[in-house]
């Protein structure tokens, strides 16, 4: 099957801060499959979200919050990928979830318009499921469209190869699915019915 993506710019957000984390090489191949169709893609990576609890006003201030603010201007698309922490998201992530209410104002706010495809990483299916729902529940509430979609994998036994390759050929083909119904979502016209 043949997915248009006109060329749309998605972007990644996530992982945990431990190197090589199976949500980051979840993340990273699901980037590369939207490549392949077509699609420009970006990539922030937890390492990138350290920042100050979130509050009104501290995003000026601060250099990694200001890169998540134009990065998410830029995309049309995104890829959220977190870890299951105690049934919810990674709290790195959540903060830096957060720091999109700097956009309430714009005319595009939050995430309003883009596809946003979920990916969670958990020590077992439940867990990975409870987080999915959760992560799910924020994208709309920023005014995401959450993917049909969404991705779980069960990181009790790798699914990835030392060099980062999928070696689960059915976690592979749902990283690629996603990627298909992120990057081949209609770009949404930039306005918003004020609420």
């Amino acid at each position: 099957m043949s997915i248009e993506t006109n060329g749309a710019n998605v972007l990644g957000i996530g992982g945990t801060l431990s190197p090589r984390s199976t949500s980051e090489l979840a993340l990273r191949h699901c980037l590369a499959a939207a490549e392949e169709l077509g699609a420009r893609t970006r990539m922030i990576t937890a390492a990138q979200l350290e920042m100050p609890m979130y509050q009104w006003g501290v995003a000026d201030g601060c250099a990694a919050a200001q890169e998540l603010l134009d990065a998410v201007r830029w995309a049309d698309h995104v890829v959220i990928s977190s870890p299951g922490y105690h049934g919810g998201m990674s709290g790195l992530l959540k903060n830096a979830l957060d720091y999109l209410q700097e956009l309430a104002e714009e005319s595009s706010p939050y995430l309003d318009g883009k596809a946003v495809g979920c990916i969670v990483t958990a020590a077992g299916w439940q867990a990975g499921a409870t987080v999915l729902g959760s992560l799910r529940d924020t994208i709309h509430a920023l005014r995401g469209w959450a993917t049909p979609l969404g991705v779980v994998v069960n990181s009790s036994v790798s699914p990835f190869a030392p060099d980062g390759s999928v070696i689960d050929p059915g976690l592979d083909a749902k990283l690629r699915l996603l990627a298909e119904q992120v990057a081949g979502f209609p770009v949404a016209a930039r306005r918003s019915i004020a609420v």
